[in-house]
């Protein structure tokens, strides 16, 4: 089986080995790909690893020799599944390889929210503790999330963990989710969304990115927001309208918006969220933990023996 690996670079910048799949097929290894290269380098491949180079029909019609698509990530919007099933090609995801990593990010965007653990340790290295008369200094809100309500939209594997986390540290918690209430944890409480928005102090996106869902929240639903909830996503940034949102932190509809995810990756320099001082974002690197991507390596091995061996595992 030849697989060419499309763009590698994010996931294994170099501080993993891909000898195991090299170990079990003929492996090419490319550690970014233009949209244009990629027909020229995957034309004689059985088999494409990728992760975010866009997959459409008409590259498929253009790939005859095509029978695996590997996506390396959970999500697998830039692939065109249907078109891909129509040519009996089978296309793999790896599932739940990042919720701990994930799950740890989003709260450590909500405590540097709540109590700006950046800007005080930057504080204190220009000296402004030093300056001060008390034994203590702060200069924003500070808020203890015990007693708060924590409202998830979406409860896969990376929601469900995140509940775990809010449950411990003493907040009330409500989901918007397809699952049964009777299947919930007890601490869980199922509801609408608009219910969620008006009653949440924190909200957290945890659902895939579908031509449902996109711009979810937006000028519309952020007017049902509770005033001065913080907003968190890790999912995917077009689950949002940015400029309703920076218009939402603008004016105090939102206290904060804590990010890992953008709708352009990387972004332009003029987004509308850069002006906004509440607005908190990381560069997507909640999934990028070494153990995190240990575990995307192992298991895309396990899809392709599985696959060579005639019983594919984690299709889609």
């Amino acid at each position: 089986m030849k697989i060419v690996i499309l763009d590698c670079h994010a996931v294994n910048p170099g501080d993993l080995s891909w000898e195991p799949i090299k170990e079990i097929a003929d492996c090419v290894v490319y550690e970014r790909t233009k949209q244009d290269e990629v027909v020229e380098r995957a034309k004689d491949a059985d088999g494409i690893l990728i992760n975010k180079v866009n997959i459409t029909r008409e590259l498929l019609d253009q790939l005859p020799r095509l029978k695996y698509i590997g996506e390396l990530a959970t999500g697998y919007n830039n692939i065109d599944v249907e078109a891909a099933h129509e040519r009996g090609i089978v296309v793999c995801n790896i599932p739940a390889y990042s919720t701990d990593s994930v799950a740890q990010h989003v709260f450590a965007l909500l405590f540097n929210a709540t109590t700006h653990v950046d800007h005080y340790a930057e504080a204190v290295r220009r000296g402004e503790w030093s300056k001060q008369k008390d034994f203590c200094y702060w200069d924003t809100p500070l808020i203890e999330l015990s007693g708060k309500t924590l409202g998830i939209v979406g409860l896969g594997h990376i929601g469900q963990k995140v509940a775990r986390i809010a449950h411990a540290l003493g907040m009330d918690i409500s989901a918007y989710t397809s699952k049964n209430s009777s299947d919930l944890p007890e601490c869980i409480r199922k509801t609408t969304l608009e219910g969620l928005l008006s009653t949440s102090d924190v909200i957290t996106l945890h659902c895939p990115l579908t031509p449902a869902n996109t711009r979810m929240i937006n000028a519309e639903t952020l007017k049902k927001v509770r005033r001065g909830a913080i907003l968190i996503n890790t999912g995917r940034g077009g689950l949002i309208d940015e400029q309703a949102v920076a218009d939402a932190l603008a004016s105090g509809q939102l206290g904060a918006y804590c990010a890992d995810v953008m709708t352009d990756e990387p972004p332009h320099n003029d987004n509308p969220l850069f002006n906004q001082p509440n607005a908190y974002i990381t560069p997507h690197i909640a999934w990028a933990t070494r153990e995190a991507r240990e575990r995307l390596m192992n298991i895309c091995v396990e899809n392709i023996k599985k696959f060579i061996e005639g019983e594919p595992q984690n299709r889609v």
